[in-house]
């Protein structure tokens, strides 16, 4: 059954991206012609025209926008990330060669290569800005030499990418400590770099992408966001798949519920208002990276549910409830957190009147009726 529903939700997923991928061109100054680009739009685009999207730009397409675009519909099906407008850049599989070819004295794109970036950063930026709703969260992806390429971004002084997917890289000598100097650098924003090899690249390009690892692990700055994965008993082409789907967790980690693990490393010892604050700032963060106008889910309400109960006595239970009331009205649970503070506080009368609206609320079952209608008979009890 697991199986079914596993080739069910990839089923519904091809389909979706079947409908909201289409093909079209670019007329380039820069290179001088015409570029075939892939455009991925997600289903709720016309639904909501106010709504902002994460761009990724994908070089490769031929290899690599397919897999990023269906990694990228279940994790938004899952709620892991959000839904992302996604356009790749056919190369044409051999014109990778000199889009992204470097000078070998100084590890700088040649003259051609610098069209080519000029092309991505300049036109192709605007045209997708231009054409579509975009929110400020870009991510540029490459594998092997265009993962080299990607790195050119990284080292301008104003980046234009805020993630950066190394799969598999061919680094050009001197790119590894262009980026540690741009890294030492960085005071403002934050980026995140992925990094990925394995055991499946010759000696040489493994050897030298475990030490460029130790580089950029050892870099201190907490707006560098780095990751980095070494696969093994993978393929040059498995890899592909196994990097896309962990850089999207890294990437885009803080969109997801609260796990287990990040309430146990941040917010387990937390006091009442600020687990409070940081569920606050956790979407605040999310609207502003991201562009999603996201309400805090219930589950991030029921994940620090019990420490705000169990911390101070309850002090912030009210605090608590009216944040939830203001973000759900429709709901109960505003009024259930209000009436369990009242109730507390031994104010019988009030937490009556707030479990009775809580109560009226009620859309579910007859059996959550009955079990949110005790509260008011349990405080009705303590008024005799």
């Amino acid at each position: 059954m697991k199986k079914l529903s596993i080739l069910f939700t990839l089923f519904i997923s091809v389909a979706m991206f079947g409908q909201n991928t289409f093909t079209t061109t670019i007329n380039s100054y820069e290179l001088g012609g015409e570029r075939e680009i892939r455009i991925y739009i997600p289903p709720s685009y016309e639904l909501d025209s106010a709504r902002v999207y994460p761009l990724a730009v994908i070089l490769d397409a031929e290899f690599l926008f397919d897999v990023y675009v269906g990694n990228s519909i279940l994790f938004a099906q899952k709620e892991k990330a959000p839904e992302q407008i996604i356009v790749g850049i056919n190369q044409d599989n051999k014109r990778r060669y000199s889009d992204c070819s470097y000078d070998k004295l100084n590890s700088l794109p040649t003259k051609t290569s610098d069209s080519f970036y000029r092309f991505v950063r300049a036109e192709l930026l605007n045209y997708m800005e231009e054409n579509y709703r975009i929110s400020p969260f870009k991510t540029v992806v490459g594998n092997t030499l265009t993962a080299n390429f990607v790195n050119y971004f990284f080292i301008e002084d104003d980046p234009g990418f805020n993630a950066f997917v190394n799969i598999n890289p061919y680094f050009a000598p001197d790119v590894p400590y262009m980026i540690e100097t741009e890294v030492h650098k960085v005071k403002k924003n934050s980026y995140y770099y992925y990094l990925s090899s394995g055991d499946y690249l010759s000696s040489k390009r493994s050897s030298q992408n475990k030490t460029v690892n130790d580089q950029f692990s050892s870099l201190e700055n907490e707006k560098f966001n780095y990751h980095f994965d070494d696969f093994t008993g993978a393929t040059n082409i498995s890899s592909i798949g196994q990097s896309m789907s962990s850089a999207m967790h890294f990437i885009f980690g803080i969109y997801a519920a609260i796990s287990k693990e990040e309430f146990e490393k941040n917010i387990k010892e937390l006091s009442p208002p600020d687990a409070i604050a940081y569920l606050e700032n956790k979407y605040v963060e999310i609207e502003y990276q991201f562009g999603s106008n996201l309400k805090i889910r219930e589950r991030d309400i029921y994940a620090i549910e019990g420490l705000i109960i169990d911390k101070e006595n309850g002090e912030y239970l009210r605090d608590f409830g009216e944040m939830i009331y203001k973000l759900y009205p429709e709901s109960p649970l505003g009024d259930y957190y209000i009436g369990l503070d009242y109730e507390l506080r031994g104010r019988y009368r009030n937490a009556l009147d707030a479990y009775k609206e809580g109560y009226m609320k009620i859309t579910g079952s007859i059996e959550d009726a009955d079990n949110f209608y005790k509260n008011v008979e349990r405080v009705s009890t303590k008024m005799k």
